[in-house]
């Protein structure tokens, strides 16, 4: 079975320090965070960045400095920015980390009503114009997806030439307005992406270990991070995000599956190290 990569989400655009107060806002804390992650196993790190107190922010200047300052401590990670920003950011504003010099993005391929009046905005056109962004950039895009309907708009816009094959989606399950988090779910969602695809699941909240299990026994990838989940266990909260790393790997060694360097998940992802 393939090594397994994990991906540390290290801290979104929405959890905040009131959730759990190491959740990183500042660049030496992103650094931090990073580096406890990639310290506990996690081959590639993705990234939101924020402004020291907590705002979101898709600038580009924020997120050179970022990946600048994670790169000077652990220069072989993989880094994947976020393009998905916060609600409410522009197709323009949310494209701002592909300008830098990276290997990866997301790629949200839907809108989903994530509550109250919060709707996530993913146009065919959105999918369209940052897909064709990351074709020309040589940028392997995480194709994000929130329920079924997204893998096929994904697959569908393939085939007009805006996302190439081998595909890497991401499952992101449990989000209010998605797909849940049940087996069945995993199921749907792994028996709908073509042959040749890699996936990694992003169980969100009390659905983050659980769905990795599935995945690790599958033969898929995992994510999990402070942008998912904040606790280790219920009621406890994780000190970092290397603790939740750490929780991955020690199951994936009581099931056997090796844990992938960054450029294990290099070469598994079809990624040519930069």
């Amino acid at each position: 079975m393939e090594k397994l990569i994990i991906t540390a989400a290290i801290c979104g655009a929405e959890v905040l320090k009131e959730h759990n107060p190491a959740v990183p806002y500042t660049v030496e804390e992103i650094v931090r965070e990073a580096k406890s992650a990639y310290d506990a196993g996690a081959s590639v790190i993705h990234l939101h960045v924020r402004w020291d107190d907590g705002t979101p922010t898709q600038d580009k200047g924020r997120f050179k400095e970022c990946i600048d300052a994670i790169k000077a401590v652990i220069p072989d990670v993989i880094i994947l920015p976020s393009t998905g920003g916060a609600v409410g950011m522009t197709d323009d504003e949310r494209l701002q980390p592909t300008e830098l010099d990276i290997e990866m993005a997301t790629l949200d391929c839907g809108t989903c009503n994530f509550g109250g009046d919060d709707v996530f905005t993913n146009t065919e056109n959105t999918i369209k114009y940052f897909g064709k962004r990351m074709i020309e950039r040589g940028i392997k895009p995480e194709l994000e997806v929130f329920d079924k309907s997204m893998i096929e708009m994904a697959l569908r816009l393939a085939k007009k030439g805006s996302i190439n094959a081998p595909f890497h989606f991401d499952f992101v399950m449990g989000v209010n307005g998605g797909i849940g988090g049940d087996i069945r779910d995993f199921t749907f969602l792994r028996g709908s992406i073509p042959a040749g695809s890699t996936y990694t699941v992003a169980g969100i909240g009390r659905y983050e270990f659980p769905l990795a299990m599935l995945s690790i026994i599958d033969g898929g990838h995992v994510r999990v991070g402070f942008e998912d989940n904040v606790y280790l266990s219920k009621g406890v909260l994780a000190k970092s995000n290397g603790e939740l790393v750490a929780k991955v790997v020690r199951m994936a060694k009581e099931l056997g599956r090796e844990i992938a360097t960054p450029d294990d998940a290099r070469q598994i992802y079809g990624i040519k190290k930069q």
